[in-house]
């Protein structure tokens, strides 16, 4: 457990910048050089900084931390078009930072879209990932199944939204902040965030993440995700207005290696919201499979 008081920021930071297939990726190496790696990836329309309050517990933990800016976001290139942004190409983005950071195996947290990308590594690499903790986004699996059996659909209408081309960045570019502070996330995240995306045309990236998925339509084709089997903590927020319990109860079907569940008391913006409980999930997770 993290225990006692993180110290005010994150440690020295390595930048790590990578070429892949012509978009530049930049993520942010800190902690203990040769500890057991741990790689967080954002959600939207956050970038790697989502993680400044979490990253102190994990390095007194003894842990590397690795931060990413998705592409589309932070300091990290946003290729034009909507293929660029396939969960293949998310994926493969993390497996390029890892291997330049050196390490062959790594522990891996995801948050929103950074979880979908989570699910999908830990379910077509198991081999490269020790463990996984899960904030927020349910299996894909379990997603599926919660838009013919909850009321999830209601939740997730923004996601057919975005599917229409430019009006969502023209209409969203200016309501971002305000929309971000009104779901619960604190103040100086939202400004930081909406400064970053200020402009339609900042906008485009991070939306062609929603139109990818959306053209894996039927949205019952996110089910075509395999179990996990790798060791899975899934932390969900019980008042997170996006994301509904149907789901985050079905995840347990979608993990088939040690799982374990918790339901925290939270909106959506885990991160940003409780980093000590998340760095307490993270660390008890990559603790549990020491020998």
């Amino acid at each position: 457990m993290s225990g006692g008081t993180a110290r005010h920021g994150p440690g020295t930071r390595r930048p790590l910048r990578v070429q892949r297939g012509g978009v530049r990726l930049q993520a942010r190496d800190s902690g203990p050089a040769h500890a057991e790696a741990v790689v967080l990836l954002h959600g939207f329309p956050q970038d790697s900084t989502c993680w400044d309050a979490v990253l102190p517990f994990l390095q007194d933990a003894g842990l590397r931390t690795i931060t990413v800016d998705q592409r589309g976001y932070g300091g990290s290139g946003g290729p034009p078009g909507i293929a660029p942004y396939r969960i293949e190409e998310l994926a493969a983005d993390v497996l390029a930072v890892v291997a330049a950071a050196g390490a062959a195996r790594f522990h891996l947290v995801g948050h929103d879209w950074g979880g979908a990308v989570t699910w999908h590594l830990a379910a077509h690499h198991p081999d490269r990932v020790s463990t996984v903790t899960v904030l927020s986004t349910p299996h894909p699996a379990a997603y599926a199944w919660s838009l013919t059996h909850s009321l999830q659909p209601l939740l997730s209408w923004y996601t057919a939204a975005f599917q229409v081309p430019l009006l969502p960045e023209v209409v969203l570019a200016p309501a971002l902040e305000p929309m971000l502070r009104a779901t619960g996330l604190p103040a100086k995240a939202a400004h930081r965030y909406a400064t970053r995306l200020a402009r339609p045309s900042d906008l485009g990236p991070p939306l062609a993440w929603y139109r990818a998925a959306g053209r894996r339509m039927p949205w019952s084709g996110l089910g075509s995700t395999p179990p996990v089997h790798v060791p899975t903590t899934y932390l969900w927020g019980r008042h997170d207005p996006a994301l509904g319990r149907a789901a985050a109860e079905r995840t347990r079907h979608h993990v088939r290696g040690p799982y374990r569940f918790v339901a925290v008391d939270e909106g959506h913006w885990l991160p940003e919201l409780c980093p000590a409980v998340v760095a307490d999930a993270v660390i008890d997770r990559v603790t549990s499979t020491r020998t």
